[in-house]
Parts: structure tokens; sequence; C-alpha cells
């Protein structure tokens, strides 16, 4: 039986690309950057004018970069960033294909749907990965609610993993710890601070598999 073809825009390693792949895909992503590391077919480009043909596709997902909507704009030595989430809008809107557009929170995406690590029970050594990320789409999207029960919770970011309880800077995760709380075990450290678990992405995956009838 043939796989559904899956278009995964702003790809990076791969992280949201293995979750479509779990729920039945199969997929393709496009980045501007190499990715040696993403486990797919991978094709280098810019993916607000995709070098590929969109009619191949049954669905598409983009990650924009997040790094205009983070907590960390505020830092006192933070870079202006463009905000790519209207334009990539656009771009899967005039497909006709049905999308799905993921941000952090405070990201201005439309109706979305929030999913955390609790969800999937995801965590290491005691901690829990919250990693609340929000999800437009173009079908409805359902989800379970957050489970947060430790006090202690690991965070995967600015290539470290820290307690978010932290007092101190200093590394309180090691990567195989950090790749055990994603679910993703072929990231190095920074690739994963940029990364959504699989879990997130099999889990939408499978919803958009009964939209286009599979």
């Amino acid at each position: 039986m043939t796989r559904p073809l899956l278009l995964d825009l702003f790809c990076g390693a791969g992280g949201a690309a293995m979750g479509y792949w779990r729920a039945g895909f199969d997929v393709v992503g496009v980045d501007i950057k190499p990715q040696k590391h993403f486990p797919f077919q991978f094709v280098q480009g810019d993916a607000l004018q995709p070098p590929v043909d969109l009619r191949k596709f049954s669905a598409i997902h983009a990650s924009p970069p997040c790094q205009a909507h983070s907590s960390l704009r505020w830092m006192h030595n933070a870079k202006q960033h463009e905000d790519l989430i209207p334009a990539t809008r656009a771009l899967l809107r005039s497909s006709g294909l049905p999308y799905v557009i993921e941000n952090v929170l405070g990201a201005p995406l439309f109706a979305p749907t929030c999913l955390c690590g609790t969800m999937f029970c995801l965590g290491v050594e005691g901690a829990e990965l919250r990693r609340h990320r929000l999800f437009e789409s173009s079908v409805l999207l359902l989800s379970p609610t957050c489970r947060h029960v430790c006090e202690r919770v690991i965070g995967v970011y600015g290539g470290h993993g820290r307690d978010a309880r932290r007092t101190v800077n200093t590394q309180d995760f090691s990567i195989g710890a950090r790749r055990e709380a994603m679910g993703i075990d072929w990231m190095t450290g920074a690739e994963l601070s940029q990364a959504i678990p699989p879990a997130y992405t099999e889990f939408i995956g499978r919803q958009l598999m009964r939209a286009i009838g599979q």
C-alpha cells in the first residue's frame, strides 16, 4: 500500500518528520540550511519557495523560525527576527492541501492546539518534559490535557539540558538524557534544542491521516 506523502517545511533535523512517518506518511523535508541528520528525503532550499512539486503531496507541515515569538526575544542582547508565519500561512493556504503550522507559545497562530510532553509521558530521570508547542491546522485537531505532576522539569534549549528550577547556570542533563526525554536518538544537542518531540506529530499525523481518508 502506498503511503501518502507529507512535505515538511523548515524541517530542521527531523523531529516533526519522524512523528509523521510513524503516523503513516512518507516525508520530504525542505530547509534552507543543510540537514545531514534529517532521517528522510531532504531537499535544500527556501521553504517559502519550495523546490518541489506541491501536487505530489497529501499534506504539509511547516515550522517557521520561532525566534520572533520566543520568550528569549526579551533578552537584552536579543536580535530582531522576521515573523515568517503570515507568509507561511499564505503559502499553505494557496496550496489547497491540509496543513499544520507549528510554533511556540505566544506565536500568532489561528485557533491553535497546544501540546505538551506530559500528554505523552515524556521525561527522564524523574523530570518531566513540558515543551509546550502550538499547532494551527486547516483540519480540526483534538488534544488531551497537560498532566504536570513533577516538580522537576527538564528544559532542552540553547544546546543545554537544564532543570527548570535551577538557581545557577549549570548543565543538569546529559545529551543522552535529553535525547531520551525528547524521544529522539539521532540529533546533536544543538539540534535537539530546535526540535519538537516526534510524539507530538505522530499524534497530529494520525488525525491528518483520517482527514485525508487514509
